[in-house]
Parts: structure tokens; C-alpha cells; sequence
């Protein structure tokens, strides 16, 4: 039955029933229910679904439902974080695909709020091209909360295998000249993301010249109660296969950087930023290399914990464009890829703009502001 809560969590029964049993099943150890709704019930009463991340609340008691109405659930509830419109692909792969593993080693992490820490890691020699068809990420158990994200560098092929021995706070003053040469984002994770599968057409190249011998791990710790004495060893796994897919992979970062000039004020319920990827930023990135363009077919919209909503909105020739992706949703916890439904092709002079919304109603310093779209 479709019911609803009020302001004091009472549960009322909808007088306009938007909900409709498809089928039903039980065994000795589940209950299945299949429904069905529409998106937009025109139902004061209801949520509309749109591809924002929707928050699923449930909760069940062992007993059916009785005469006297519904029995309280106790502790069987909990709530999960989707996108109803945009789940993960899951392309199915291969048992024997060969893969490679890119993890840290017992890495101590600080007992500070946050920390980036970066290793450098050779990929495996393929003497011809292969393309990665899949990553995963390798969260240590029980560490799901503390790795925040992980992003991947492709680094400068002058290195040498000295620069493999050891891992080093990023951005730090003493960090290796040698991670300085790995600017290149190549691939991202972040947390409550799944593993992500490229289309079918697409691959991420390796084993040629031109593709990364070294990359840089980055992975960002997020201990905000400076727990003592963590040990990590997270980190990707790349799945990959030597049949040839017709397009390489690569990423297209947009959005701001951390900058003293970039900042929230504390007690602020909304508050909007922006970060412009201009027209001649384009033109120069694109116009000489991809003067046809570029195909977008997945996107992350990513922020820290201030995070309200993301919207990638696209303009051409001055006139907005369908957005490229949004979220008016957003979960800190659950940073997943948006499929797109149709390829978005983005050309040398389009601009994109990364409109960031963010709440401070409950902090009292100012929020320097990091935002990527990847």
C-alpha cells in the first residue's frame, strides 16, 4: 500500500494510491515484492524519481502485518543510496580475463582529518596494445569510510623503477621530484562508487608507447575523528583483454581546485559556486588534437561533505545545452559514475560550467572548496 509520514514520522495511509503490486513471492528465508510506480505522481504526497540520487528508506518486522495495523520494525531497518534511473552497468566479463592489482602496502595513516598519500606503480609489460575493460576498487575491509577517494596519474615514461620503493604525502614539501612529472588523470574512484565497466566500444589503452608505463596512486584518507594507528593497503584492481575495442578512454577534469581565493562562509543554508571550463580553455585542450571532439559517455560529479547538489550544464555557441549531468541529491557516501543514456559530444569552443551548491548552516569556520567533474 502507498503510505506516507508526517513532520512527527506517523505513518497515514495515501488517500491516492500511486502504487501497484506487479507480484509477490515468498520462501522460507525472503519476501519479494515487485512494484510498480510512476515517476512523477503529481502526488503532493510523493518523491518524485529523477536521476538525482534517491535514498531508500526500509524497515520490516518478522511478523505480518495485523489487524491493528502495522508492527514496529525495531532495529531491522536502514537506508541505502541509488540512482533508480542510472544504475551501474554490468557488462559480464570474462572469468579469465587477466587483470593487475595497483594497492598500498601497509601505508600508516596520519592521525589528522586528511591526508593524501601517493605511490607510484609500474604497469605490468604488455608487448601490444590491450585495453582495460573494467576497474574495481579494493577497499580494506572495515576501511569503506576512511578511503574517500583514489585517483590515478599517468606519469612521465623517463622514469626508472627507483622511483617504486616508496610512498610519500602529497603535496607535501618534501614529496619526490619524480611525482611532479604525473599530471594526467587517466582514472577516479570515490567512495560508496562500485566498480566501473567501459562501454563495449571503449577501453582504456595500454601497452603502446604512447600509454602510461608509470602512474601515481593518490588516495585520499578521510579520518575526521583522528583515529590512531590505521594501516592500509586499498587500491585498484584493472581488468583488461587483448581484443582491440574501436575507442581509447581518457578523462576530462572541469571544475576548481582547492584555492585560498575558493571559499564558503560558515551559516550559509545554499550557497553556489561555479568553476568555468571557458571556450578558449576548450579550444586549446581540443583544437588541435580532437578537432572533431570528444564523446562523453559516463561522468562523476564529486564533492566533499558541504556538498549539496552538482549540475554540468554545456553551452555551444552561446546556448545552453541539455545538461551534460546532475545531481540535486547529492550523497557525500555515495559517488558513483553516471551512465549517460545517448554519447555527448564535446567540441573545441563549447564551455562547460560546473554549478556546485553547498550548506554551512551548521559550521562556524569558513570551507575552502574542492570540486571536480571527471
Amino acid at each position: 500500500q502507498d503510505y506516507f509520514t508526517d513532520e512527527n514520522r506517523v505513518l497515514k495511509k495515501d488517500p491516492q494510491q500511486d502504487y501497484h503490486l506487479e507480484y509477490a513471492m515468498e520462501n522460507s528465508t525472503h519476501t519479494i515484492l515487485a512494484f510498480s510506480r510512476e515517476l512523477h505522481t503529481c502526488d503532493t504526497n510523493d518523491k518524485s524519481i529523477t536521476e538525482s540520487t534517491v535514498r531508500v528508506i526500509w524497515a520490516y518486522h518478522h511478523k505480518d502485518l495485523g489487524e491493528t495495523g502495522q508492527n514496529y520494525h525495531g532495529s531491522n531497518r536502514g537506508t541505502k543510496s541509488l540512482r533508480l534511473l542510472n544504475p551501474e552497468k554490468e557488462e559480464v566479463l570474462s572469468a579469465s580475463l587477466p587483470y593487475f592489482d595497483l594497492t598500498n602496502k601497509d601505508v600508516p595513516v596520519p592521525d589528522k582529518d586528511t591526508t593524501y598519500w601517493c605511490q607510484m606503480f609500474k604497469i605490468p609489460v604488455q608487448h601490444e596494445k590491450h585495453h582495460v575493460t573494467k576497474v574495481e576498487p579494493l577497499i580494506q575491509k572495515g576501511h569503506e569510510n576512511l578511503v574517500h577517494h583514489i585517483l590515478l596519474y599517468q606519469c612521465s615514461s623517463n622514469l626508472n623503477d627507483s622511483v617504486l620503493d616508496y610512498g610519500h604525502e602529497c603535496y607535501h614539501p618534501n614529496m619526490p621530484d619524480s611525482f611532479l612529472t604525473c599530471e594526467t588523470v587517466i582514472f577516479a574512484w570515490a567512495i560508496g562508487g562500485e566498480g566501473f565497466t567501459y562501454p563495449p566500444h571503449v577501453g582504456l589503452s595500454i601497452g603502446t608507447a604512447a600509454d602510461p608505463q608509470f602512474v601515481l596512486m593518490e588516495v585520499h584518507y578521510d579520518n575526521p575523528s583522528y583515529t590512531e594507528g590505521l594501516i592500509d593497503n586499498s587500491g585498484l584492481r584493472l581488468i583488461y583483454t587483448p581484443v582491440i575495442r574501436k575507442y581509447d578512454a581518457g578523462v576530462i577534469e572541469a571544475g576548481l581546485w582547492v584555492s585560498l581565493f575558493h571559499n564558503i562562509p560558515p551559516g550559509m543554508p545554499e550557497f553556489v559556486s561555479e568553476g568555468h571550463c571557458t571556450l578558449e580553455c576548450l579550444e586549446e585542450a581540443l583544437g588541435a588534437e580532437r578537432p572533431a571532439g570528444i564523446h562523453v559517455f559516463a561522468v562523476l560529479l564529486h564533492a566533499h561533505l558541504a556538498g549539496r547538489a552538482i549540475r554540468m550544464r554545456h553551452f555551444r555557441n552561446g546556448e545552453e545545452q541539455k545538461l551534460l549531468a546532475y545531481d540535486d541529491e547529492f550523497d557525500f557516501n555515495f559517488q558513483e559514475f553516471q551512465y549517460l543514456k545517448e554519447e555527448r559530444t564535446i567540441l573545441p569552443g563549447d564551455n562547460l560550467i560546473t554549478e556546485c551548491h553547498y550548506s554551512t548552516v551548521d559550521r562556524i569556520r569558513m570551507t575552502w572548496v574542492r570540486k571536480v567533474l571527471m
